[in-house]
């Protein structure tokens, strides 16, 4: 039997869409079901909710047809797919409204390193004398921006795909080198080691080709453009 193809239609101005993610995302880790959030925001969502005349979310789409309309708890979901088998472990899921956390983290270290790369220009530089542009260059597009890309592109791409993602492990691996790797090169430059400044970037370069390996299936398989 073929896996059942499970869409939940939701909105950002859900109450309960969130929940109801948090169910079917439980759900789908433990059944062997093609599982996919669709976003009324999106021409999918809304082309969705036209053929099937759904008027309310969240709203369950079980194989092209409409199986329930509100929150299901993880027992009535479980029902709708009684015959679906158990889902062989995997590291790969797809996203929906919430932020994962990896994807979460990610944005935090964003922040962060921005703030650090603000600190930098006034201490490092106007009060102790010396120049720190580089160092703050550093921590703005190694720290904010390759972090905020992380977070932001693992969350949307997925989304707008329709297809899964690698994420867990390969996430935090790859997060652990990005930071290494600011880290080190930043200290390099700040203390003028430059075998240290070399192996940072070679880390940053190892975490974003970890997160080009990620990505790419996405980028080069068909967007998925309606229920099936």
């Amino acid at each position: 039997m073929s896996a059942h193809r499970v869409e939940l239609l939701v909105s950002e101005w859900c109450p309960s869409c969130h929940q109801a993610e948090q169910v079917w995302q439980t759900v789908a880790g433990e059944r062997a079901i093609d599982f996919a959030v669709v976003d009324m925001g999106q021409t999918e969502g809304r082309e969705l909710a036209r053929r099937l005349r759904i008027r309310s979310v969240p709203a369950t789409i079980i194989d092209g047809e409409l199986a329930g309309v509100g929150m299901q708890s993880r027992e009535q979901a479980l029902a709708l797919i009684a015959d679906a088998p158990e889902r062989a472990a995997s590291a790969t899921r797809h996203v929906g409204l919430g932020l994962a956390t990896t994807s979460r983290a990610a944005i935090a270290a964003a922040v962060i390193y921005l703030t650090l790369a603000g600190l930098v220009l006034p201490f490092g530089g106007l009060l102790a004398g010396t120049p720190a542009y580089p160092e703050a260059l550093h921590l703005f597009t190694l720290g904010f921006l390759t972090f905020f890309l992380y977070g932001l592109g693992e969350h949307m791409l997925p989304r707008f795909t329709g297809h899964p993602l690698p994420m867990g492990r390969w996430s935090w691996l790859q997060q652990g080198l990005a930071h290494a790797g600011v880290l080190a090169f930043a200290a390099g430059h700040l203390g003028a080691w430059p075998g240290l400044a070399m192996v940072g970037s070679t880390l940053a370069w190892a975490a974003l080709a970890l997160y080009t390996i990620r990505l790419a299936p996405l980028l080069v398989r068909a967007p998925q453009t309606g229920p099936w």
